[in-house]
């Protein structure tokens, strides 16, 4: 059953909250962190991304960036930019987005359910990726950024959530750039925070890696890289836990991740259609955007126009939970049989647009002559995520795109 805890949150006062918080580090460049932090001062990106403090050009994974997260990060602190609770909490984070609003518990995970399997996991992790957030937590002692965790929803822990949220305000309540709501709740309670973890190690036999497997992956790692370390070594230790915010599956959505491809090997358009129909129902839809309205239901965009692919029966397994997820299917009867693509995380005749930016985006990069078509995917479920995690199955590279991300530096764990 799932270990969470709450802990002393390191957090930013109320009036500098949404000046501080920032988008993860990997969803932004040098150039775009650069951007975001102009004219706030107190942005966390000077720690999340601190070669924007260095000068152009200064390698990201040298030394001197790293150096310069720390130093900054102790600066903040020594400014009240950010300070420490007195008492463990759990907190309670909620966005909205278009209308719908879902709230997750930030709390501190376990290592050793990590390490265990009780938190499961459906992508692969890069070496180079886990190394750079390694070093990252190691020389800050602190998980700065939060992961996004989700479970199977338990009744009684809405109830608590749902009693926070409408007999107290919100600590920190703003909306961002992007129009997104952030909300951000201090479970003060000692009798409310011993019940929902009670309900976690009672009720939830696992929780799942949603968005941040790199991170979730280096502060496990670092965790047990420090008790392997600590001849004193006790097992309460901070660092045997680490930063996650825990929504309920039932109120997590999907968006559909896409694909742009810069050719078509050589074919023509209507020597492509023509092989596309050994494995789908083609229907042209002209010129107004055409958005998949079901699983194994395929937008294409081609020569300005856009057209239903429906892939036929006996092209997938729906008894396979990886081989009949949609990203398989186009990889396998188009990507790389038709457009001989072979490794789409190297090729660079393909690219990943997220749902968020719309299907508007696919239209401009093809009409621009930037890529030569582009296919729209229906969502994966959240069923089919944790089916896949529950299996011990990996999914392809770029198949699931979470909206919104989660704002770092509203709280921050402290290892030590």
């Amino acid at each position: 059953m799932a270990v969470v805890k709450p802990f002393r949150g390191l957090r930013p006062p109320a009036s500098i909250a949404k000046d501080l918080s920032c988008l993860p580090y990997d969803v932004m460049n040098t150039d775009e962190a650069r951007k975001m932090a102009a004219g706030k001062e107190c942005s966390l990106l000077h720690i999340t991304r601190s070669e924007i403090d260095l000068p152009e050009g200064t390698d990201i994974h040298s030394e001197e960036v790293y150096k310069k997260s720390v130093e900054n990060f102790r600066e903040w602190q020594k400014r009240g930019w950010l300070v420490q609770d007195r008492e463990p909490h759990f907190y309670i984070y909620a966005q909205t987005m278009e209308g719908r609003t879902q709230y997750g518990i930030a709390g501190c995970a376990s290592v050793d359910d990590y390490l265990n399997g009780v938190i499961k996991k459906h992508e692969l992790t890069r070496p180079d990726k886990e190394q750079d957030r390694m070093v990252h937590v190691r020389v800050n002692n602190a998980n700065i950024e939060p992961v996004f965790f989700t479970y199977p929803a338990v009744k009684q822990i809405d109830e608590i959530v749902e009693k926070v949220t409408t007999e107290n305000k919100p600590e920190y309540d703003f909306i961002t750039e992007d129009g997104f709501g952030h909300h951000f709740w201090i479970i003060k309670d000692s009798k409310l925070n011993g019940s929902i973890e009670k309900l976690f190690r009672e009720k939830v036999p696992y929780t799942y890696v949603a968005d941040g497997h790199h991170r979730t992956a280096a502060a496990a790692l670092v965790g047990k890289e420090k008790r392997e370390n600590n001849p004193d070594h006790k097992g309460d230790e901070e660092y045997n836990y680490f930063l996650a915010v825990h929504f309920p599956d039932n109120q997590l959505r999907i968006l559909d991740y896409n694909r742009l491809v810069k050719d078509l090997n050589g074919l023509t358009p209507k020597e492509f259609l023509k092989k596309l129909e050994d494995s789908f129902v083609i229907e042209d839809k002209g010129r107004n955007i055409y958005r998949p309205d079901r699983l194994h239901n395929f937008s294409m965009y081609l020569e300005g126009k856009w057209y239903s692919l429906t892939a036929k029966e006996g092209t997938y397994d729906n008894n396979d939970p990886v081989g009949v997820l949609d990203v398989n299917i186009l990889t396998n009867r188009v990507l790389t049989p038709v457009l001989d693509i072979q490794d789409l995380r190297r090729s660079r005749r393909i690219d990943f647009v997220g749902g968020i930016r719309g299907l508007e985006e696919l239209r401009k990069r093809v009409d621009s002559g930037e890529m030569k078509a582009a296919f729209a995917l229906y969502p994966v479920s959240m069923k089919q995520l944790i089916d896949i995690a529950d299996t011990g199955n990996i999914m392809p590279p770029k198949t699931t795109w979470f909206e919104p991300k989660l704002r770092s530096g509203l709280v921050i764990h402290l290892l030590g």
